[in-house]
């Protein structure tokens, strides 16, 4: 079967997931976890792209990224992605692979979606059972985007930005999104949209990034209507 094709837009945020080889783990100490941090740091700067949550956990990554070329996250995680596994094998006296073939990745609407996304990642150690509340994780931008703690890689997006105001009532109105309920719905829609390369919104949605790239992006998700104007 043919690998399906990747393709992001500049400007439009993609949901990006890398796992370990075998699902293996991909961080042992804490050290990996700060040098991973920072080769990403170099590799966002170095080819354009903006990160607005992501969260590491010990077996695999996950990165919302608004890219600046088309090419951008590609070569992002490309660069971050090899020059991680030469610091693990030479760290740790090992060869071989360490990730998982290719990176999965998903546009995502994100008036209707991108808020959504981030909770998904950032409430993963949550559902792993590692802490009871994501602001127990060290290696995610929920203390960022919540309490408003300096993460040099964090970028607000715009629609970030517009849930308050202020910064103390955006890190309010965030905060509280938390104490929703996420719905089964969003989170496996969410999940296979990433884990297929498929956008993560609704029919709409997916036709304006069929237009953009000139190219069918595959079948067709439901998503969430569109409501009317």
């Amino acid at each position: 079967m043919p690998r399906k094709i990747r393709m992001y837009l500049p400007g439009v945020p993609a949901h990006i997931v890398q796992r370990g080889n075998n699902r293996n783990a991909c961080f042992f100490s804490d050290d990996d976890y700060f040098y991973y941090k920072h080769i990403l740091g170099e590799g966002l700067r170095r080819y354009g792209g903006q990160l607005h949550a992501y969260c590491l956990m010990t077996n695999h990554v996950h990165l919302i990224i608004t890219p600046t070329e088309k090419d951008s996250i590609s070569r992002i995680i490309q660069h971050t992605g090899r020059q991680y596994v030469q610091y693990i094998n030479k760290t740790y006296q090992r060869s071989g692979t360490l990730w998982e073939g290719r990176h999965k990745g998903s546009l995502v609407d994100a008036e209707q979606y991108l808020l959504a996304c981030y909770r998904y990642v950032e409430l993963n150690p949550v559902v792993a059972g590692m802490v009871n509340t994501p602001d127990e994780y060290p290696w995610s931008s929920y203390r960022c985007n919540a309490w408003g703690e300096v993460d040099d890689l964090v970028i607000p997006h715009s629609i970030y930005q517009s849930v308050g105001l202020t910064e103390f009532e955006r890190l309010q109105s965030y905060r509280e999104l938390f104490s929703i309920p996420t719905t089964e719905y969003d989170v496996h829609f969410i999940h296979q949209s990433v884990k297929q390369n498929l956008p993560t919104g609704n029919n709409r949605f997916k036709e304006e990034i069929e237009a953009a790239l000139g190219r069918k992006v595959g079948r067709g998700l439901r998503g969430r209507p569109v409501k009317a104007d």
